[in-house]
């Protein structure tokens, strides 16, 4: 048997040979193959670019892999062969940095497998000029390639369709840059966007759009106004052929619509628009496209407390406004929409005049006086120093509280700055006028200790009347601190020393109150050889009590400021 197979002219077959093969059957999903050997190959249809090509009697080249699987066939396979030839082919013809044309035969980790006569490795970030998301796209799909990397030990390729296309744009980029010019117009695709901007493709050369020359109105941001992958029709601002730079402008392919402003928009004009922005001072109105106006928060409502726009505007919402002011040079436009209704204020004099009583309610309370309300939108101001013709008032929640009905008489009326000034203590009669058939200097009178200053004690007598005794005229000794002798709400008897109608102010001395008529006569006289002197001894240096009285006025706003 060695003999006669040393004698015959069959191949020795060994594993890794490419041999010829035989085609002997052709069959659902796969072949027969005889390649000369004990039993045929088996090869699936798959491994055929073109199943439709093959016939029985058909010769093809064949990969030997295995003498013998477990049912002592062959294993032979047609693509590895292809692949084997085709490598010897690229090894012996391909260098790194070639173009070569291939289809993606599948989706790995990490890439595509791509067939340009072998399996080559396309990474993703290899794929594209911006990596995609979805590789299954390419799947299929024959492009062009450029080799990266080839490895001869490990049979290696490694190809990429980024910089070919990379390639193909530096060249569009530079064709561009000598082709465009300030001033022209050309489509691009949105590429990015930024707070500042966006670039846009224009076939092989981005530019920058900046968000300033979007819109001739207000832009808050580029996403506004654009999408990523939208087409546009921007013009060329600018070129920067050295930094390879275009600045690009999406308003300028637009007239400018504040260039008659002042014609379309006069002053006192009526216009619609749009809400599109509420910020603390106001709220904008598109009026047109790329025109905007203000209304300030003060121009919302004559009559309505508004403390920011969105309680009463919204986004979108649609208003109407009349024209306030306009500037060209800033584009600014100043809109008012209260000014759509009559102000109240211009019948404030005719409804509220000088002198008239009037009722209201007391809607706020200051340190200075309390705001009363006579009608919606329309308050009046009664000053602490109106609140009373008797009483020093340092706090008008000593007299009102909020939500109280009172009458009031019109002091003023300011209609420009929108005040009216009105008076409480004048709705009754002055009680200071007839003082003199009240009290008398040496009178006897009953009260109580309502206050208690560091100067003196505020005693209430009949008809509301505060008199007040000085410190020096509590008791015939010294007294340093008036809280240790007498008590808030304390009553007391006192002797009027002092009158005077013009200052409004009564004097009393608790000490001279049972002094006899002498004694009290001599103390009167006292006052009058010291005035404008000094206290009788350096341990209570203070001016006379006449002085003291005189001074006390002065002295009591100071304290109370």
């Amino acid at each position: 048997m060695e003999k006669l197979l040393a004698e015959s002219n069959a191949p020795v077959l060994k594993p890794g040979q490419v041999i010829n093969g035989l085609v002997t059957e052709i069959r659902q999903n796969d072949i027969v193959v005889d390649i000369g050997g004990k039993s045929e190959g088996i090869i699936p249809l798959n491994e055929f670019p073109d199943p439709g090509e093959l016939q029985v009697g058909l010769e093809i080249e064949v990969f030997l892999e295995k003498l013998e699987d477990r049912s002592g066939s062959p294993v032979v396979s047609y693509d590895k062969a292809r692949q084997k030839k085709n490598w010897e082919h690229i090894a012996a013809n391909a260098v790194e940095g070639s173009v070569v044309q291939g289809r993606v035969k599948a989706k790995v980790k990490g890439g595509l497998i791509v067939s340009v006569g072998v399996d080559a490795f396309m990474p993703a970030s290899q794929i594209d000029a911006q990596p995609p998301k979805n590789l299954d796209q390419y799947v299929g799909q024959t492009y062009d390639f450029k080799i990266i990397k080839i490895n001869p030990e490990r049979k290696n390729i490694v190809v990429s369709r980024r910089e070919l296309i990379e390639e193909q744009r530096h060249e569009k980029r530079r064709i561009l840059l000598d082709e465009v010019k300030p001033g022209t117009k050309r489509k691009g695709v949105v590429k990015n966007i930024t707070d500042y901007g966006a670039f846009v493709d224009l076939d092989g050369l981005d530019g920058l759009l900046h968000i300033t020359d979007m819109s001739w109105g207000r832009v808050s941001h580029p996403s506004e106004v654009l999408k990523v992958g939208e087409e546009i029709e921007v013009m060329i601002i600018e070129v920067d052929r050295d930094r390879e730079r275009v600045s690009l402008g999406l308003k300028q392919c637009i007239s400018n619509p504040w260039e008659n402003i002042e014609r379309k928009f006069p002053v006192g004009a009526r216009v619609k628009g749009r809400v599109v922005n509420l910020v603390a001072y106001g709220a904008f109105v598109e009026i047109e496209q790329g025109v905007e106006g203000l209304v300030h928060i003060s121009e919302l409502s004559w009559t309505k407390r508004v403390s920011k726009p969105g309680e009463v505007l919204k986004i979108g919402q649609e208003i109407e406004a009349v024209i306030l002011g306009v500037n060209k040079e800033e584009q600014k436009i100043s809109l008012g929409v209260r000014q759509l209704e009559t102000n109240p204020w211009d019948m404030v004099r005719h409804n509220y005049p000088v002198g008239a009583r009037v009722r209201g309610r007391v809607r706020n309370l200051t340190n200075f006086g309390a705001f009363i309300e006579l009608e919606e939108g329309i308050d009046g101001m009664v000053h602490i120093t109106d609140m009373s013709w008797t009483r020093r008032v340092t706090h008008p929640g000593e007299i009102l509280k909020k939500g109280d009905e009172v009458e009031a008489i019109v002091l003023d009326v300011d209609a420009d700055q929108q005040r009216i000034s009105l008076s409480i203590k004048q709705t009754q009669d002055d009680p200071w006028q007839d003082i003199d058939t009240k009290y008398r200097i040496g009178d006897i009178v009953e009260g109580k200790v309502t206050k208690i200053t560091n100067f003196g004690a505020f005693v209430e007598l009949e008809n509301e009347i505060d008199g007040l005794v000085h410190i020096s005229q509590i008791e015939e000794k010294h007294v340093e601190k008036i809280k240790d002798v007498l008590k808030i709400g304390q009553a007391v008897s006192a002797r009027v020393i002092k009158i005077d109608r013009d200052e409004r102010r009564i004097g009393l001395s608790i000490k001279a109150a049972n002094y006899d008529n002498a004694q009290f006569q001599a103390e009167i006289a006292s006052y009058d050889r010291i005035k404008g002197g000094s206290s009788r001894d350096g341990a209570e240096t203070s001016t006379s009590s006449l002085e003291a009285f005189n001074n006390l006025g002065a002295l009591l706003d100071k304290s109370e400021q």
